[in-house]
């Protein structure tokens, strides 16, 4: 079994100070590993990567063209949003459009990542509340998906049939069967895979076509949702909106917590699902940009690349003193 390669590497002058592992796998459209580095059969959880897979059921079932759901909607199904104006005030006409709100929602309550929202909750001693949550679009999907099927309220229990439903589209996509699950920081059940597993999906996704069946329209969908709105994946400053408008139109990228994260190239019907070993978020963006640049997805000059694929360290007086970049093994 192939251990952890060395993906990322954090140089201060021309000394190697740190370095990061992982594990990366690009599998085509019929899922077959194309490329990899580390394990491809290393069990992983992939925790808010997973949310296209999350909201299949969504759109296959009817339950989103039912409530007459908007392209913006289905972005934020898939979306680890910031909690700034634009998506939280979405999120709130979703839930009143279904005569829900805050306390329906069964994810903690989020101080948000954006700095106009968090600032104004600072300066009117007002607490965050759940639809700040960074999975409340995803949250919001499952009670769409949960109304269709008549659920009970307890939609994020692993034996309600909208888990057991989204169980059932990840090990199909995935191809393989689940080895477990983990609750997630939304509260939601993240069901496992392999590394290769992941990459298959991805692949899957890249490789649907519209106006084949359900699994096909739905994947298509969900893709072209993210492309269109990339702002409302994720938010401003962060990596998935930036680095989907560098690719202009050519990759949906989305990530996950503890470093994770997956690409969809539709154009070269390949996927891409990558694990750093350590969590650290910097690794896991150098490496997603450096496999879309390799791809020729990404251009390495583009500033909003650049910094996360080569980002300068700076000391505190602003001076120069090194660099994060990808390992050679990663370029190869």
């Amino acid at each position: 079994m192939s251990q952890a390669e060395r993906l990322v590497e954090v140089w201060r002058g021309d000394i190697l100070e740190s370095q990061h592992h992982g594990h990366a796998v690009i599998c085509s459209a019929k899922g077959e590993i194309v490329e990899a580095w580390g394990n491809p059969d290393q069990v992983i959880l992939p925790r808010s990567s997973a949310k296209m897979l999350q909201a299949l059921p969504l759109v296959e079932s009817g339950a989103a063209d039912a409530a007459g759901l908007t392209t913006e909607q289905l972005a934020l199904s898939c979306a680890s949003h910031q909690g700034a104006a634009i998506h939280t005030d979405r999120v709130t006409r979703w839930l009143s459009d279904m005569g829900l709100g805050n306390d329906d929602l069964l994810c903690g309550p989020q101080m948000p990542d954006d700095r106009d929202a968090r600032v104004g909750l600072i300066k009117t001693d007002t607490s965050p509340c759940r639809i700040h949550n960074n999975c409340s679009g995803k949250h919001a999907g499952f009670l769409t998906l949960n109304r269709h099927m008549g659920g009970g309220a307890d939609y994020v229990d692993l034996d309600h049939p909208i888990q057991k439903t989204i169980k059932a589209a990840f090990e199909d996509i995935t191809a393989e069967d689940s080895p477990g699950y983990g609750i997630d920081g939304c509260s939601a059940p993240n069901f496992a895979s392999t590394l290769a597993g992941m990459g298959r999906a991805m692949g899957a996704f890249a490789g649907a076509k519209a106006g084949g069946d359900k699994r096909h329209d739905a994947a298509v969908r969900l893709r072209e949702a993210m492309m269109l709105h990339p702002e409302l994946v994720a938010g401003e400053t962060r990596a998935c909106t930036e680095l989907m408008r560098a690719a202009k139109g050519k990759a949906v990228l989305k990530t996950g917590a503890e470093a994770f994260f997956v690409a969809i190239l539709p154009e070269q019907e390949l996927g891409v699902a990558l694990k750093i070993t350590d969590g650290a978020t910097r690794a896991s963006e150098c490496a997603i940009a450096a496999i879309l640049v390799k791809l020729g997805v990404l251009d390495a000059n583009d500033p909003m690349v650049r910094k996360r694929m080569n980002p300068d360290v700076l000391n505190r007086a602003g001076q120069h003193t090194g660099e994060i970049r990808p390992s050679a093994a990663l370029l190869r």
